[in-house]
């Protein structure tokens, strides 16, 4: 019997949902063989370097995914603060209103640095780097806009933890609707 053909864009969201759930360790080939719906030997042949050029392409997906659409209102021509807020509500959809993981944060878990740990850090380099972007256009320093965005990080990264531990997802949600200001006021504001 045939393989059922998946479309790449569907095979990278399917595989990213193991990837989100298990982490790279944990992501065996029967858990994505089932959650893809394809067998081993199509899976080798559309990534012959096996689960990690799948995992390599998942990451790229996301990074994809999040340049054109989740962080995209950061680069429009709103006000700073409104460009956060927006962030902030296309990141509630894309985590499930903190009930789905990180894909970032399982793909970091594991043994010692490695090509996908390496382009995990990249990938949230980038989004520093376009929070610090947006604080800076609002007026705070490079060093301040740097610290603030990763401060906005560690607490959005938190705060998805906690919602997805205690079923609780009001600090995730408080978390998301302290980003603006968090990135945007001076202190003296």
């Amino acid at each position: 019997m045939a393989s059922p053909k998946v479309q790449d864009r569907d095979l990278l969201c399917r595989l990213s949902k193991v990837f989100r759930q298990h982490g790279y360790e944990g992501a065996s080939l029967s858990r994505i063989a089932k959650a893809t719906g394809l067998q081993r030997a199509s899976l080798y042949h559309r990534f012959p370097g096996g689960k990690e050029e799948m995992a390599d392409a998942v990451l790229a997906y996301v990074d994809e995914l999040f340049g054109n659409d989740l962080l995209a209102p950061l680069f429009s021509d709103l006000p700073p603060a409104q460009r956060v807020k927006e962030m902030a509500k296309r990141l509630r959809g894309f985590y499930e209103r903190g009930q789905a993981s990180c894909l970032l944060d399982t793909m970091s878990l594991g043994g010692e640095e490695d090509p996908i740990k390496r382009h995990v850090a990249k990938s949230f380099d980038a989004w520093l780097s376009a929070l610090a972007a947006v604080a800076r256009e609002a007026g705070l320093t490079p060093t301040l806009a740097r610290r603030r965005a990763e401060d906005a990080l560690m607490r959005f990264q938190g705060g998805l933890v906690m919602a997805r531990a205690t079923g609780n997802i009001k600090p995730f949600e408080r978390v998301l609707g302290e980003l603006p200001d968090l990135l945007t006021k001076k202190e003296d504001d």
